[in-house]
Parts: C-alpha cells; sequence; structure tokens
C-alpha cells in the first residue's frame, strides 16, 4: 500500500468546487475516487470535513490522505472457496482468516477475489481491480462477504451498503469482563493523528460511528460478544472495543496483544498460542436481493480457531452466561 498524504493552499482564480479542484491539482484521481476520499472523511479543508461541492476561498488548506493505485491486471487463481449462497447475480463466501478481500499493490495473488473470479464472472462496473466487491473484512478478519456478478447487483447492492442497510453482525472475544450485558457505543471514528495507517475515537475530522454490543459468555478475564454494526467506518468493532478498554484478543495493532494487569501470565500465553490473529468472525450477513426483491440472510459458524478458544474457556474456567440484562450507551 502506497499511502500519501499532501497539503495544499487554494489559489483559486474563480469560483471552484473542492472536488473539482483536486481533480486538476494532479493528484492522479478520477474526479469519482476524489469525490469517494471527500465522503470518506480523508480530505479536510481547514481541518474540517466538508461535502464535494464546497466552494474554496483563497488561503483554505487542504489536506488529502490516499492511496496511490497502480496499473496491474487481476488474475484468476484456483483457490477453494467456501460458497454459503450463488445465483446469477451474486455470490456469498466465508472468508477463511489471514485471506486479503481484493488485490492491491504488494499483494496481488492469493486473494478473495483471485480465488471467484477462476470460479465466476464479477461485474466489471466498479474499479477494475475490484470486480464485484461491495464491502470487505480485515486480512484477519474471517467470515460473510457478498460479491456481485452482474452489474444490476453491484449498482443495487452499492446503494444498500451506502445506506448502511445490510445487516452484519460479529462475533468477537475481547480482553476483560465486559460489565454490563448489553450496550451501544456511540464515538466518532476518524484519521490516527500520529499513526495514519491506525483508526481512533476522535471529535476531530470523522464521522459518526455506532456499534451495539451484547454479551454471549463472560468470564474474568475475558468476554464473548455479538456485535451489531449501524454504521461501517474503518475497523470500527476493533476501534470502539478498543476505546471501552476491551481490544479485540489478539488484535496487535490496537491492543489486543497486551497482557491485561489481572490475567495470569501463563494463561495469556495459552490463549495468545491459540488466537494467531484477531479473533473477530462476521457470522451474519443480510440484505434484499438486488433482483429477487427479498430479504435474505446467512450465517457462519465460529471457524476453527476461535472454536479451539472457546473450547478452551469454557473448559478451564466456569463461564458467567448473562443473567441480567443492562443496557446503556457509551460515548
Amino acid at each position: 500500500m502506497n499511502q500519501i498524504f499532501l497539503t495544499r493552499i487554494a489559489k483559486p482564480k474563480k469560483k471552484i468546487r473542492l472536488d473539482k479542484y483536486l481533480y486538476t491539482a494532479g493528484i492522479t484521481l478520477s474526479r469519482t475516487a476524489i469525490q469517494k476520499l471527500i465522503e470518506q472523511g480523508e480530505v479536510l479543508v481547514n481541518d474540517s470535513i466538508v461535502k464535494s461541492h464546497h466552494i474554496l476561498k483563497q488561503g483554505d488548506k487542504i489536506d488529502v490522505l490516499y492511496e496511490k493505485k497502480e496499473r496491474f491486471k487481476v488474475e484468476p487463481e484456483n483457490i477453494e472457496l467456501n460458497i454459503i449462497y450463488e445465483d446469477e447475480d451474486i455470490i456469498v463466501v466465508n472468508k477463511p482468516p489471514f485471506m486479503v478481500t481484493h488485490p492491491a499493490p504488494g499483494n496481488l495473488k492469493g486473494t478473495l477475489v483471485n480465488a471467484l473470479l477462476y470460479h465466476c464472472d464479477l461485474s466489471m462496473e466498479g474499479e477494475r481491480t475490484r470486480p464485484g466487491v461491495l464491502h470487505r473484512l480485515d486480512k484477519e478478519t474471517s467470515g460473510l462477504l457478498v460479491f456481485a456478478k452482474s452489474d444490476i447487483a453491484l449498482l443495487t447492492l452499492a446503494k444498500q451498503v451506502e445506506k448502511h442497510k445490510l445487516t452484519r453482525e460479529y462475533l468477537a472475544f475481547v480482553l476483560g469482563s465486559i460489565n454490563l450485558n448489553k450496550l451501544s457505543i456511540d464515538a466518532p471514528i476518524g484519521r490516527h493523528t500520529i499513526e495514519r495507517k491506525k483508526m481512533a475515537v476522535t471529535p476531530l475530522s470523522s464521522r459518526s460511528a455506532v456499534t451495539h454490543l451484547s454479551v454471549i459468555k463472560k468470564w474474568k478475564d475475558i468476554s464473548y460478544i455479538n456485535l451489531k454494526l449501524e454504521t461501517g467506518r474503518t475497523h470500527q468493532i476493533r476501534v470502539h472495543l478498543s476505546h471501552i478498554g476491551h481490544p479485540v484478543v489478539g488484535d496487535k495493532t490496537y491492543e489486543g496483544r497486551k497482557s491485561p494487569p489481572n490475567m495470569d501470565e501463563h494463561r495469556f500465553t495459552k490463549i495468545m498460542k491459540i488466537a494467531k490473529r484477531q479473533a473477530l468472525h462476521a457470522h451474519k450477513l443480510g440484505f434484499i436481493h438486488p433482483i429477487l426483491n427479498k430479504y435474505m440472510e446467512f450465517t457462519a459458524p465460529l471457524p476453527e480457531d476461535m472454536q479451539e478458544l472457546l473450547d478452551f474457556l469454557t473448559h478451564s474456567v466456569i463461564a458467567r452466561s448473562p443473567d441480567k440484562i443492562g443496557t446503556t450507551k457509551q460515548s
């Protein structure tokens, strides 16, 4: 990934929109890609998020964070797929951990899209390097993804993604015993001010983010939880859980591999041996079928490593299942 962070001081000779100004400023991105960056909050004017149609003034400071695209061809590869559902327009697959969703510079092979292109055609209506892609999961996160095979499916489902209409639920193990059995985390997420590849809860240049959490089982040092996304920000679940002091077990980016003070060191070492990655799994996915116009919902069981962790926790210490439901909202 070749990320570029640049700053421009606007000196418009006439009235001009932000997206048009950047398109003519030589940052080698299409106007559509620029508009997407602006929508995602990756373009700031005077340290504030604005719209594409924002009119620039003399002396406005523009900050842009973007990934430089390299031209490459996505090649089909004969890689085994775990197909949950497929028809002429869509395909739903269960992504294994450690598999990248789509090719990118420096990682052109072995991705889920490479495997899908060997199996079937995908819509090329969007970016050529991301055929059929509507949403994605981090490399270490396992679980359900839907891809578009037809152009109409891509366009229709993309609108559902944009309007947060997809049902997306996750299972996770987190460090610490969560006091409440149900809570909602309402905290805005933006780029980390220092580590630009990380996200953070921040009021500065951020976008609203809401995650709903319910506890399935908990021990004195670990909680097994279900999470439902209301919004879909980058790293949202991982950032929100770290923010409330319960990072995802095994998450090296957001302190999920840091031993808590109340956990036995031998026990923590054993857990980290099992959790070689962030213990996060997208287990439920629902959407309105783009052609049949009916709601469809799919589930995927815990992957082997997370099931092993659950078995270890279950048999090593008696779990405390939620007995009294409490609710709150955190921000």
